[in-house]
């Protein structure tokens, strides 16, 4: 059990860490209605997050997917998610190396933070989604809840610590307008998305490569497993 905990903190702070969302949410906390629009933006990624995994939960239990280690579906799992997170990592290195202005992303914030709240919280979700690496993150983590042969309090238990440690690093900030007032925080506010701007990408390429190496270490102690039967 402290394993499986272990594994939902683990790959839930990794598809947590998008620079792109966390800058989205700086923003509109320091624009205007802060504590509505923010406090829907977050509230979003959980039901986005906790949905997405109740969708993979019920397809494993339906096709009665195996997910032992050493099992087909998943090493290959294992190996693929390894395989788009070392991509990611990597990409972000050699970019990070040859920029000389601000990553792309930050040219959307504007453009994202003034759109309409129903449209902007379609736009989020889509965009959590659209990610192979996050994907990739949410089915692995399916995997191990499917693996610890849960019941189904335990199960959806499982989910919500997972949604809420995948927002963990929208919560933060937001509780921190919440209880420490607005114009007390604002100050941190903007040196945190300057601070996103400037090592963002860095730290995500830092993540991406940390989940990719122990993912690549469970795909070849899975296989040595799978050989050994």
């Amino acid at each position: 059990m402290s394993h499986l905990i272990g594994e939902l903190a683990a790959f839930g702070l990794a598809v947590g860490f998008s620079p792109l969302h966390i800058g989205l949410l700086l923003l509109l906390l320091l624009g205007p209605q802060p504590l509505r629009r923010s406090g829907w933006f977050v509230a979003g990624w959980l039901i986005t997050t906790a949905v997405a995994m109740a969708l993979l939960l019920s397809v494993g239990h339906g096709l009665m997917l195996t997910m032992e280690k050493g099992s087909g579906h998943r090493t290959a799992l294992d190996l693929l998610a390894a395989g788009a997170l070392l991509a990611l990592g990597l990409r972000e290195v050699l970019e990070g190396r040859e920029r000389t202005a601000p990553p792309g992303w930050t040219q959307k914030l504007e453009q994202f933070g003034s759109l309409p709240l129903p449209l902007l919280l379609g736009v989020s979700a889509t965009l959590e989604l659209a990610s192979p690496d996050d994907l990739f993150l949410l089915a692995r983590t399916a995997g191990s809840l499917l693996e610890a042969g849960l019941n189904g309090r335990q199960e959806t238990l499982g989910v919500i610590v997972f949604s809420l440690v995948s927002s963990l690093l929208l919560l933060l900030p937001l509780l921190a307008v919440i209880t420490g007032g607005r114009e007390r925080i604002l100050p941190l506010l903007e040196r945190g998305k300057r601070w996103l701007i400037g090592r963002g990408d860095l730290v995500l390429a830092l993540v991406s490569l940390a989940a990719a190496g122990y993912l690549v270490w469970q795909g070849i102690d899975g296989l040595q497993l799978g050989l050994g039967d």
